[in-house]
């Protein structure tokens, strides 16, 4: 199928196939500072107009459809909201919160099956200070109208500017057990929440699972090439499935070691594919790391063999 494209410029880029508005990426940066201003997507659908993306939760304003986010950063917040403080819980404390400020796109392609956008990025801690520079890409890709799904590629290039070094972590390496979120993040939708969580292995976690608040437990912390979640909505009779995968290592932009998975289908749902779950890691000055991701969105509700059967059918 066709992808159509349509840029509002200092706003947000729309792609589009069949009729339906399959994402939305937005660049214009958010009214509430204390959300850790940054370019996200939402909406997020499937080919047959399903919504699988979440924006501002009542539970956690600063949930944002798909998003890369840094929680523990030197002392400041990139992820945004209130800061994890051992021994003190939960503060808010808007000194902390950071932004990731959009400088442009230096390649936006559009062909009849895929389009590409590379954005440039510097991360600016709460005082103005300039941290970081990202390379971002985003992709989308193989549209199949027969398998019912199409995916998306994120990647991300991150440069030290800071003239000492940049310690990402979370807030497992601050104190707090199993809550290694940072990175890339994905919220969804409402319905969403009690949905089932599985891998390439093992049984699947659903909300039955005997600790109701870590839903998709047996995942959390995991490593793994890659992670299925699928629901069923609200108002239509209808379940659809993300899958989140890791670049194989070796290919262009992939990590040395994949991320660790950060996952919840109760009481929230959500996905991050975490750098820094249970260790901290320094970025020396001048130096940079990078990864690539893909996300799958598809309708239906897929099983293990049949995500496993579409991810090889895909190249990187």
């Amino acid at each position: 199928m066709t992808i159509q494209v349509t840029h509002t410029h200092g706003e947000r880029i729309t792609v589009r196939s069949g009729g339906v508005e399959l994402l939305s990426y937005v660049y214009r940066p958010d009214p509430e500072a204390f959300e850790a201003r940054k370019p996200y997507i939402h909406p997020l659908r499937t080919l047959g107009g399903r919504q699988v993306s979440g924006y501002r939760p009542n539970d956690h304003r600063w949930h944002k459809g798909l998003q890369m986010t840094a929680s523990h950063l030197s002392g400041q917040n990139f992820w945004g909201g209130n800061c994890y403080v051992h021994g003190e819980g939960y503060r808010a404390l808007p000194e902390r919160v950071g932004s990731m400020r959009h400088d442009g796109f230096p390649v936006l392609a559009v062909a009849d099956d895929r389009f590409t956008l590379a954005e440039e990025l510097t991360w600016v801690e709460n005082g103005g200070a300039e941290w970081a520079r990202e390379e971002r890409g985003i992709t989308v890709h193989s549209v199949d109208e027969e398998a019912g799904a199409w995916a998306l590629d994120w990647s991300i290039r991150l440069t030290n500017v800071r003239d000492e070094p940049l310690r990402f972590g979370s807030p497992t390496t601050a104190g707090r057990e199993m809550a290694g979120y940072t990175g890339l993040q994905w919220r969804g939708p409402r319905d969403f929440t009690g949905g089932t969580v599985f891998g390439p292995e093992g049984p699947a976690d659903s909300a039955d699972a005997p600790d109701a608040s870590h839903a998709g437990h047996g995942l959390m912390g995991t490593r793994g090439p890659w992670l299925g979640f699928t629901a069923e909505h609200d108002d239509v009779d209808a379940h659809s499935t993300l899958v989140f995968a890791h670049a194989p290592r070796g290919e262009e932009g992939s990590a040395v070691d994949a991320s660790h998975w950060f996952v919840r289908a109760e009481p929230i749902p959500t996905v991050a594919f975490s750098w820094a779950f249970f260790d901290e890691f320094a970025l020396a000055p001048g130096e940079s790391f990078a990864y690539r991701y893909r996300v799958v969105v598809a309708d239906g509700a897929w099983d293990r063999d049949r995500v496993d059967a579409h991810l090889k059918g895909l190249s990187w």
